[in-house]
């Protein structure tokens, strides 16, 4: 009994700090929050359908793309609404942020269900245009993606216009790289993705054996490690930029935090052309 004491102050902390964070979102954007933690929340239900559907897609459960896609849009969405908390009320109330908002929401909410609506009728949701409704479904959901990252970009400006003063100038920097990598690498990459018949390059064209939890190709190349590097750009940089002010500051911060941004594109284009190559990141 007594060997258990000693952690549940640690677990009420942990719980305490968790809640703390929920109602941080949700003070700082509460539609966005919202929309991420019901996505998120999501994961539940799909976690349990995988373990009980037993179909497969590409070698590997027809719920694991719903599952992944409901934690990065999610992940996505809670990273929009803490980065909006910082801008001044009465731009947060404006209609900029409205219309940011909408789209993200609107884009979201149709790529989320879709992708779910697909594994349940046991199709893919991706490179499937068998007759013309697929294909305009396909359409839209490249729609969808691209003004989905393209929030992102709107972001960046309104936080260039109305810098956090509460923001030193690395973590400033690293938010507004983040934010626009994230439409620049990500719809780049996922604009090649959508244009070929699938994310292989070479290899297998099977999910049997790939990188655990992602799901990367390690037979040949996979353009999806550069569309992960991208679009997760905004969730990488800023703690990099964080971890930047408590050493370095005014323009030595913001060089370093420069150099950061560049490696970071130098790393995605890097993968991006060996996956054009046919290898993988992580051969078998």
């Amino acid at each position: 009994m007594t060997t258990n004491a000693p952690s549940l102050p640690s677990a009420r902390r942990l719980h305490a700090l968790a809640w703390q964070a929920v109602d941080d979102l949700l003070r700082r954007e509460r539609r966005l929050a919202t929309g991420g933690f019901v996505i998120l929340a999501l994961m539940v239900p799909t976690f349990l359908a995988l373990t009980l559907d037993g179909r497969l897609l590409n070698g590997i459960s027809i719920w694991i793309k719903p599952l992944k896609f409901q934690f990065s849009v999610g992940l996505y969405l809670l990273t929009l609404a803490w980065f909006i908390g910082a801008l001044p009320d009465g731009v947060r109330r404006g209609r900029a942020v409205r219309i940011l908002v909408s789209v993200a929401l609107t884009a979201s909410a149709f790529e989320i269900a879709y992708i779910a609506l697909q594994a349940a009728r046991g199709l893919p949701s991706h490179y499937y245009t068998t007759d013309l409704f697929y294909q305009l479904m396909y359409t839209l959901m490249g729609i969808g993606a691209v003004s989905l990252t393209a929030t992102s970009p709107a972001l960046a400006v309104l936080l260039w216009y109305h810098r956090p003063q509460a923001w030193s100038t690395p973590f400033w920097l690293s938010v507004m790289s983040g934010l626009l990598l994230t439409f620049v690498l990500g719809a780049g990459a996922g604009a090649v993705l959508s244009s070929g018949n699938g994310h292989w390059i070479g290899g297998l064209r099977t999910d049997i054996g790939s990188v655990p939890v992602f799901g990367w190709s390690r037979t040949g190349g996979d353009l999806r490690v550069a569309h992960f590097l991208g679009i997760h750009a905004m969730q990488i940089l800023p703690p990099i930029g964080l971890a930047t002010e408590r050493w370095a500051v005014g323009r030595q911060g913001a060089i370093l935090v420069g150099a950061a941004a560049v490696a970071y594109c130098a790393a995605t284009a890097f993968v991006f052309v060996q996956a054009l190559e046919g290898i993988p990141l992580i051969p078998a």
